[in-house]
Protein backbone atom coordinates (compact mmCIF):
# COMPACT_ATOMS: atom_id res chain seq x y z
CA UNK A 1 0.00 0.00 0.00
CA UNK A 2 1.48 3.39 -1.00
CA UNK A 3 1.19 6.38 1.27
CA UNK A 4 -1.09 9.05 -0.16
CA UNK A 5 -0.56 12.66 0.89
CA UNK A 6 -3.33 13.72 3.20
CA UNK A 7 -5.44 16.83 3.21
CA UNK A 8 -6.27 17.40 -0.47
CA UNK A 9 -7.05 15.40 -3.56
CA UNK A 10 -4.04 13.71 -5.10
CA UNK A 11 -4.44 15.72 -8.34
CA UNK A 12 -4.39 18.97 -6.39
CA UNK A 13 -1.30 17.86 -4.49
CA UNK A 14 0.47 16.88 -7.69
CA UNK A 15 -0.37 20.17 -9.40
CA UNK A 16 0.72 22.14 -6.32
CA UNK A 17 4.06 20.34 -6.27
CA UNK A 18 4.56 20.80 -10.00
CA UNK A 19 4.09 24.56 -9.71
CA UNK A 20 7.41 24.80 -7.89
CA UNK A 21 9.34 22.55 -10.27
CA UNK A 22 7.77 23.80 -13.52
CA UNK A 23 6.78 27.48 -13.06
CA UNK A 24 4.60 27.54 -16.20
CA UNK A 25 2.15 25.24 -14.36
CA UNK A 26 1.58 28.02 -11.82
CA UNK A 27 0.84 30.49 -14.59
CA UNK A 28 -1.57 28.04 -16.24
CA UNK A 29 -3.37 27.52 -12.92
CA UNK A 30 -3.79 31.26 -12.45
CA UNK A 31 -5.15 31.66 -15.99
CA UNK A 32 -7.48 28.65 -15.85
CA UNK A 33 -11.04 29.42 -14.74
CA UNK A 34 -11.63 26.01 -13.17
CA UNK A 35 -8.41 26.13 -11.14
CA UNK A 36 -8.85 29.73 -9.98
CA UNK A 37 -11.59 28.73 -7.57
CA UNK A 38 -9.32 26.31 -5.69
CA UNK A 39 -7.60 28.35 -2.93
CA UNK A 40 -5.01 25.61 -2.27
CA UNK A 41 -3.78 25.60 -5.87
CA UNK A 42 -4.05 29.37 -6.25
CA UNK A 43 -1.94 29.94 -3.14
CA UNK A 44 0.82 27.58 -4.30
CA UNK A 45 0.71 28.98 -7.84
CA UNK A 46 1.25 32.53 -6.58
CA UNK A 47 3.96 31.42 -4.15
CA UNK A 48 5.80 29.44 -6.81
CA UNK A 49 5.81 32.35 -9.24
CA UNK A 50 7.07 34.72 -6.53
CA UNK A 51 9.74 32.20 -5.53
CA UNK A 52 10.83 31.73 -9.15
CA UNK A 53 11.21 35.48 -9.70
CA UNK A 54 13.06 35.95 -6.40
CA UNK A 55 15.42 33.04 -7.08
CA UNK A 56 16.10 34.30 -10.60
CA UNK A 57 17.07 37.74 -9.29
CA UNK A 58 19.13 36.39 -6.40
CA UNK A 59 20.91 33.75 -8.46
CA UNK A 60 21.68 36.26 -11.20
CA UNK A 61 23.28 38.63 -8.72
CA UNK A 62 25.15 35.90 -6.83
CA UNK A 63 26.06 34.22 -10.12
CA UNK A 64 28.34 37.15 -10.90
CA UNK A 65 30.67 36.12 -8.07
CA UNK A 66 33.11 33.64 -9.66
CA UNK A 67 33.53 31.03 -6.91
CA UNK A 68 30.07 31.20 -5.34
CA UNK A 69 28.22 31.50 -8.66
CA UNK A 70 28.77 27.87 -9.64
CA UNK A 71 26.68 26.71 -6.66
CA UNK A 72 23.57 28.75 -7.47
CA UNK A 73 21.93 26.11 -9.72
CA UNK A 74 22.34 23.52 -6.96
CA UNK A 75 20.75 25.83 -4.39
CA UNK A 76 17.93 26.70 -6.83
CA UNK A 77 17.20 23.02 -7.43
CA UNK A 78 17.29 22.15 -3.72
CA UNK A 79 14.93 24.98 -2.76
CA UNK A 80 12.39 24.20 -5.48
CA UNK A 81 12.40 20.47 -4.72
CA UNK A 82 11.95 21.16 -0.99
CA UNK A 83 8.91 23.36 -1.57
CA UNK A 84 7.50 20.97 -4.20
CA UNK A 85 7.60 18.13 -1.66
CA UNK A 86 5.95 20.31 0.97
CA UNK A 87 3.17 21.29 -1.44
CA UNK A 88 2.69 17.69 -2.60
CA UNK A 89 2.22 16.66 1.03
CA UNK A 90 -0.58 19.28 1.31
CA UNK A 91 1.33 21.47 3.77
CA UNK A 92 0.20 25.06 4.16
CA UNK A 93 3.29 27.24 4.44
CA UNK A 94 4.66 30.65 3.62
CA UNK A 95 8.06 31.23 2.11
CA UNK A 96 10.04 33.49 4.47
CA UNK A 97 10.65 37.03 3.21
CA UNK A 98 9.09 36.30 -0.21
CA UNK A 99 5.45 35.56 0.65
CA UNK A 100 5.10 36.77 4.24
Amino acid sequence: MSAQPSGRGSNDNLLAGLTYVIPIVGIIILLSDSMKTNPFLRRHAVQSIALGVALAVICTIIGLIPVVGCFTPIVWLAVTIYYAIQAYNAKEFTIPVITD
